[in-house]
């Protein structure tokens, strides 16, 4: 019996190994695609690795990973080691109790903790940034720490200390000599747990950063909102480096034993922390080299500007060339709905320029977060489109400067997908069964119900109950019957694949997926849609206006808006910009997503209402409860 169990149990050993490492070897071959697909090898190419070399955000926040780890599993071991053995002398009870506490920072949800320290901060008027992070990694370290070595100091002879003392140790020389070598795996194993908790952390190093001090985590996430396939390039040098210091670890004792010298074995097993830190040193040397010096007359010299900004949504050189112009730095942050941002700047925190949407602007406005813009500083509005300027949200742009804009609508495969349909039902082909199976719903309560709203013929800013509730019955209709699959910005890659027939999307998404894939089309139902913007704004406890103003005239400019426009996608409110891209040898000629439609009355503008955001808030987290029963 056991001798038939043995291929079965192989079987199921290859399968785990499988479903581990093949998703990491899919990531490394796709590191040196040429295309920018995710899921398309289109040739092998290097551009990825120079793009990763490039940025600084990377570079940078591979540096912040690794010293952070390094520092933060040093520390943590030297103090969850203390922490241990002091606690194997306390009387029983107070050890019972401590160890209670220990486990219950492990236990708990890490969404929990890092909430926990982020207001911790906030409290005590902590600056957020590099130390914060540093701290915040030492105080979820030490528990795994201590709980790697209390089990070794359970196993040693109470009396040992005792005996080196009585042999004439000081007790400095017993604890070091006697009971730390008897020790060493549980310190070494729960070092090696810190490290490797610090280096993969996200959500804890989320919430208490700031000043744009980013980790890998962090900056990979923020990546992943759009197509970039530098998170392979970046993803693969993490595994590189890790699986060099696993090696060093792992193998060199084997070689050195062999050798037979212990003095020799010591001296390359102190190897590894020393090459860990080398490589942590590379990076910063790295980091800080591409930032390149500037030259000429730099008015901001010495000044920084603290920008919050969506992920993904800047240029590739529009950062480093206003940098060089002025002499200032920039801090980018960065946030992944209008909602987190809002937090964030009514909680206090500083910053010199937002780039909010269309109702979050109202919003701020309404609650007096928001500075007047100083227009005597200001020379770019002539070179704005019409279109994007004098939005009922800011009628005069007292308050903003248009940054990006568009629309919502479908995105749909040619070869699939009848024109005709498309004309006749317009938003109500997502309840079409003929498409059933086929279909992409995008993840956003706003612009879902905006969907429902216009399919049933109904403004998207109504605050009719009755409405909303029509608007809920047609979404849940729609992920009961039609096999519908809620998605993200994964909508955005698979579309380009052909994946599914249709799907709602944002017309700057679109215009990627248009340019990636011929067969791809983008249609805008006549019964209107949400002509929206993102502009940029200055908070009323910015401590750099002036700088903010240089910014906004900088991204509204040819180049800058250029280079934002021609690298995210999403359609420029500079007039010329649009033009010149859309325009005949164009990066986005003959897509007419990326021009957005300005002569349907039926197209609206976002108002912020809190009832109204409530109320779809609660019904959307119906719908997606729907949707899961239904798959």
């Amino acid at each position: 019996m056991r001798e038939k169990k043995r291929p079965f149990g192989k079987l199921l050993m290859i399968l785990a190994i499988a479903f581990f490492y093949l998703p990491i070897v899919y990531m490394v071959v796709f590191s040196f695609n040429e295309g920018k697909s995710l899921t398309s090898f289109t040739g092998f190419s290097l551009r990825w690795y120079q793009h990763m070399m490039e940025s600084g955000d990377m570079m940078e926040a591979l540096y912040t990973t690794f010293s952070v780890a390094v520092l933060a599993t040093f520390v943590s071991t030297v103090v969850g080691t203390i922490t241990a053995i002091g606690l194997s002398k306390s009387r029983k009870i107070i050890r019972n109790i401590m160890e209670q506490v220990n486990n219950l920072p492990m236990m708990n949800p890490e969404i929990v903790t890092a909430i926990g320290l982020m207001l911790l901060f906030i409290t005590f008027r902590v600056e957020k940034g590099y130390m914060t992070m540093l701290l915040a990694h030492i105080a979820f370290c030490i528990p795994y720490v201590i709980l790697s070595v209390m089990p070794k100091i359970r196993s040693l002879d109470p009396n040992l200390a005792d005996a080196a003392m009585d042999l004439g140790a000081t007790p400095w020389r017993a604890l070091t000599k006697v009971i730390v070598p008897q020790i060493t795996p549980g310190i070494v194993s729960g070092a090696l747990i810190a490290f490797t908790m610090s280096v993969d952390d996200f959500i804890i190093s989320y919430f208490v950063t700031g000043r744009g001090v980013k980790n890998l985590s962090i900056v990979v996430y923020t990546m992943s909102k759009r197509v970039n396939p530098s998170i392979n390039a970046v993803s693969t040098l993490v595994v590189v480096i890790i699986t060099i210091i696993l090696v060093l670890i792992n193998v060199v004792p084997l070689i050195t034993a062999k050798r037979g010298t212990k003095e020799t074995i010591g001296k390359r097993r102190g190897l590894v922390p020393v090459v860990t830190v080398c490589m942590a040193v590379v990076v910063l040397v790295i980091s800080l080299n591409l930032r390149g010096a500037g030259g000429g007359d730099r008015p901001y010299e010495g000044q920084t500007l603290h920008i919050y900004n969506w992920g993904e949504y800047t240029g590739e050189n529009i950062i480093g060339d206003f940098e060089e112009e002025t002499g200032a730095t920039v801090v980018m942050e960065n946030f992944d709905s209008n909602e987190q941002m809002y937090i964030k700047v009514a909680n206090g925190e500083s910053y010199d320029l937002l780039v909010p949407s269309d109702y979050m602007i109202q919003r701020l406005i309404e609650e007096d977060l928001l500075q007047k813009l100083d227009k005597s500083k200001l020379d770019c509005m002539d070179k704005l489109s019409d279109a994007v300027k004098g939005l009922p949200y800011d009628p005069n742009n007292d308050y903003s400067v248009p940054y990006f804009w568009g629309t919502v609508g479908i995105v749909y495969d040619k070869t699939k997908v009848d024109i005709e349909d498309l004309e006749r039902e317009g938003y109500n082909i997502f309840l079409d069964e003929k498409y059933k199976g086929d279909v992409y719903l995008y993840d956003s309560e706003r612009d879902s119900f905006m969907m429902a709203l216009k399919a049933l013929g109904y403004s998207m800013n109504t605050e009719d109950e009755g409405e909303l509730q029509e608007a809920y019955q047609w979404l849940v209709q729609c992920v009961e019957t039609m096999d519908t699959e809620i998605v993200t910005d994964e909508i955005i890659d698979n579309m380009a694949q052909g994946r599914k027939a249709l799907g709602l999307i944002y017309s700057g998404d679109a215009t990627y997926v248009m340019a990636e894939n011929e067969d791809m089309g983008y249609y805008m139902p006549e019964t209107g849609t949400n002509l929206w913007s993102d502009a940029m704004v200055i908070p009323k406890n910015a401590e750099n206006p002036e700088l903010a103003h240089a910014f906004i005239n900088f991204a509204s400019d040819y180049d800058g808006a250029y280079d934002n426009s021609s690298y995210v996608g999403y359609t420029s409110a500079n007039q010329e910009v649009m033009d010149v891209l859309s325009g005949e040898g164009g990066d986005y000629e003959g897509i007419n997503a990326y021009i957005p439609r300005t002569d349907n009355e039926n197209d609206e503008v976002f108002v912020y209402n809190a009832t109204t955001k409530q109320i779809i808030s609660d019904l959307w987290s119906r719908v997606k409860i729907a949707a899961s029963n239904a798959n």
